[in-house]
């Protein structure tokens, strides 16, 4: 009887005692959790509401603790809120960002144009809003910065790569451009690419450069507009600009739109580009992260230049 009530308390001084090393090791694995989680992010946020065109747009600030550059996020087509993740990213990477929901869209008034609301998004009058509204943005994050010398520029992708240019044009204030996957031809020639290629990601498998060539500039449009001719306005700025596009892009058509690149560059604008032969029109969050890691030390790297 005394040998069995031995082995009693010694089984359960074992088990207090394995109990106590794991509550020890859970404690020890909270604290480090909390410890992580308490880090800061090298950065600041605020949330600002502005007025653009009549309308009251909300966005938030994003300020890091050094600053290299800064940058408005422009939209692509659709119904766009503030891109928190990707200015959270971007902010890491030292770059002061502003980033607010689209009109009509969010916490943001005014109207959202677009297919789903059976409205016209690329109609000129349109872009030219949504330009202004980017303009304003860009006048709200200069007011935001401590430092008067930190070049601003415009980041976005797709549609933006037509809102971008008039919105330089419009902002002197915009000292770079840094877009993914912009047509550099009218709005007219790339929905007929678009509505050619039709959301085939095996296109360029069965068709060649110039088949696709030959339906962006001949096929009949499918809806009538006031077209955009980004080439125009591109021609009149002189700040720099970095276009990174993805071969594989079937709803802009690349060679196209680096060929035009190519013939700005040669009367003296200082537009670069980056092609990934195997990626598509993601460019920007593709699984690839190099495009994205090009675009911000670029970016960081960006030299103030004067405007003729």
């Amino acid at each position: 009887m005394k040998i069995t009530n031995k082995l009693t308390v010694f089984k359960n001084y074992i088990s207090t005692k394995q109990f106590c090393r794991r509550f020890l090791l859970v404690l020890f694995l909270f604290s480090t959790i909390n410890h992580v989680l308490a880090i800061p992010p090298g950065f600041t946020t605020k949330n600002i509401k502005f007025l653009s065109e009549g309308d009251s747009l909300s966005g938030t600030f994003y300020k890091p603790d050094h600053i290299s550059a800064a940058v408005v996020i422009v939209h692509g087509s659709g119904q766009e809120k503030r891109m928190t993740e990707f200015a959270a990213l971007l902010a890491k990477n030292d770059i002061a960002v502003f980033t607010y929901d689209k009109r009509g869209v969010g916490e943001s008034a005014g109207t959202y144009a677009g297919p789903e609301v059976g409205t016209n998004n690329v109609d000129a009058q349109n872009l030219n809003l949504l330009s202004l509204d980017a303009s304003t943005a860009v006048n709200v994050l200069s007011k935001y910065l401590s430092d008067n010398q930190i070049p601003i520029g415009l980041i976005g992708g797709s549609q933006a790569g037509w809102i971008i240019p008039l919105t330089a044009e419009k902002n002197k204030k915009v000292k770079f451009m840094a877009i993914f996957s912009g047509a550099l031809i009218t709005v007219k020639e790339q929905l007929r690419f678009q509505f050619y290629t039709n959301g085939n990601s095996n296109f360029w498998d069965t068709h060649t450069e110039e088949d696709a060539r030959k339906h962006t500039m001949t096929d009949p449009d499918k809806y009538e507009f006031i077209d955009t001719d980004p080439i125009d306005v591109l021609t009149k700025l002189s700040i720099p600009g970095l276009w990174i596009y993805g071969g594989k892009d079937i709803q802009v058509p690349v060679n196209l739109s680096i060929e035009h690149l190519n013939t700005l560059k040669s009367k003296g604008k200082h537009y670069e580009y980056k092609l990934f032969p195997a990626l598509g029109h993601n460019t920007a969050f593709s699984k690839d992260q190099e495009p994205m890691k090009d675009a911000i030390k670029w970016m960081k790297n960006i030299k103030q230049q004067k405007r003729r």
